[in-house]
């Protein structure tokens, strides 16, 4: 039993620590958004020259940024969930709440092995032929691996909670 409580705690450290430095990488990509754009308009302003791939950069850098933060609202359990159903069970029947957290994490973990699946074979193309943006040329394999990291560490942290090596605290 304390073997199972130790590895239980490495699981939830790691996968902890790795939504954790993805969310850093999401707040880099926030941060880098609103300089491009600031940049681009005091260019504009100033010098009447905007910045030509801000709509790309910015764009790719909210993608990334979204999908490099939902690992750790995954792993907090902050995703939106329909609180009045929740919170009709939760008060009447624990078992049935307990079955319906369990629903939810499996049908979690099917939709990140389903968005896996479809990301990597677009990867692999982009790599492949070392795709780019039309107007910067910015190659998008780069972000566009982002996806499956996400993916991957989402599932993982819903297998993980479905096997109880780790906890969200319901709300």
């Amino acid at each position: 039993m304390k073997r199972l409580f130790e590895q239980s705690a490495v699981v939830d450290r790691g996968l902890r620590g790795s939504a954790y430095v993805l969310a850093i990488g999401a707040a880099v990509s926030i941060v880098s958004i609103l300089v491009v754009i600031v940049t681009s308009v005091i260019l504009r302003k100033f010098f009447d020259t905007p910045l030509f791939f801000t709509e790309e950069l910015v764009g790719l850098l909210m993608s990334a940024s979204l999908f490099l933060a939902l690992p750790m609202v995954t792993l907090n359990g902050d995703h939106i969930r329909v609180s009045l159903l929740v919170d009709f069970i939760r008060g009447r029947d624990e078992s049935a709440f307990e079955i319906l957290v369990s629903g939810a994490m499996l049908v979690g973990s099917i939709f990140a092995i389903w968005i896996l699946l479809e990301a990597v074979p677009w990867l692999e193309f982009a790599f492949r032929h070392q795709i780019k943006t039309e107007t910067a040329r910015i190659l998008l394999y780069p972000l566009m691996s982002v996806v499956p990291l996400s993916m991957t560490l989402c599932c993982s942290i819903y297998l993980a909670r479905l096997l109880g090596f780790i906890r969200i605290k319901e709300r």
